[in-house]
C-alpha cells in the first residue's frame, strides 16, 4: 500500500502542528488575521477574480472574516463551500447572511443556493512547506476542489495560516497541486519551486 507512509508522515505533522496553533494567544490569532487580510488583499491577481472562495473559520485555524470584508469592500463576490457526499461545492455568499450548521462542525451556505465556480481560493489548511504544498484536514476536499474547478480554467490558490504552521517537508504525494500563494501574519511566505 504505497499511500500508507505518506499518510501517517502526514497525520503526525497534522497533530504536531495543529497543536502548535492551538497554543497561540487568542489575541495574537486576531492580530493575525488582520495582518494577512492586508497583506493578501493586495496580490495583484486576487484583484482580478470575479468570484472568491472563502471558508468560515473553525476551531483555531486563521480567521478570514477579516479578508471576506476586504473582498466585499472593494466590490468582489464570495462564495464558501458546503461539503456534499461528491466533496465541496461552492454557493454565493453575501455579507450579513445566515449560515447553517454543516457536517464537521462547518458553518455553510444554504442548501438552495445554486453552485457557483470560484476562480480564486482562499484555502485553508494544517500545515505548509516552502514549495507550497499543504496538509489539509485528511479529507482530501481541497485538493479535489481544486482540481475540479481547474477543469473550468485557471484557479488562484492561496493558502492563509499562521507562522508556526510551517514544517520542513510537506510529503507531497502525485494528487497534490502546490498553492500559489502563502501568507501568513508576518507576511508572504517566500515559495521555492523545484
Amino acid at each position: 500500500m504505497p499511500d500508507a507512509p505518506f499518510s501517517t508522515d502526514k497525520a503526525r505533522l497534522r497533530a504536531e502542528v495543529l497543536g502548535r496553533r492551538d497554543a497561540l494567544d487568542p489575541e495574537l490569532r486576531k492580530a493575525g488575521a488582520r495582518g494577512v487580510a492586508e497583506t493578501v488583499i493586495g496580490i495583484p491577481a486576487l484583484a482580478e477574480a470575479g468570484l472568491v472562495g472563502g471558508f468560515w473559520p473553525i476551531r483555531s485555524e486563521i480567521d478570514p472574516r477579516p479578508l471576506l470584508e476586504k473582498l466585499f469592500a472593494r466590490g468582489q463576490r464570495v462564495a464558501l463551500p458546503k461539503v456534499t457526499p461528491d466533496g465541496l461545492v461552492f454557493r454565493e455568499w453575501r455579507a450579513g447572511e445566515a449560515l447553517v450548521r454543516g457536517g464537521f462542525g462547518l458553518s455553510e451556505p444554504r442548501d438552495d443556493l445554486p453552485e457557483v465556480f470560484p476562480t480564486a481560493l482562499i484555502v485553508p489548511l494544517a500545515a505548509f512547506d516552502r514549495t507550497g504544498n499543504r496538509i489539509g484536514y485528511g479529507k482530501g476536499y481541497y485538493d479535489r476542489a481544486i482540481e475540479r474547478l481547474s477543469g473550468r480554467g485557471m484557479v488562484l490558490t492561496i493558502g492563509i495560516a499562521f507562522a508556526v504552521q510551517e514544517v520542513p517537508h510537506v510529503p507531497a504525494e502525485a494528487h497534490d497541486r502546490p498553492l500559489d500563494h502563502l501568507v501568513t501574519e508576518t507576511g508572504p511566505v517566500p515559495l521555492t519551486r523545484s
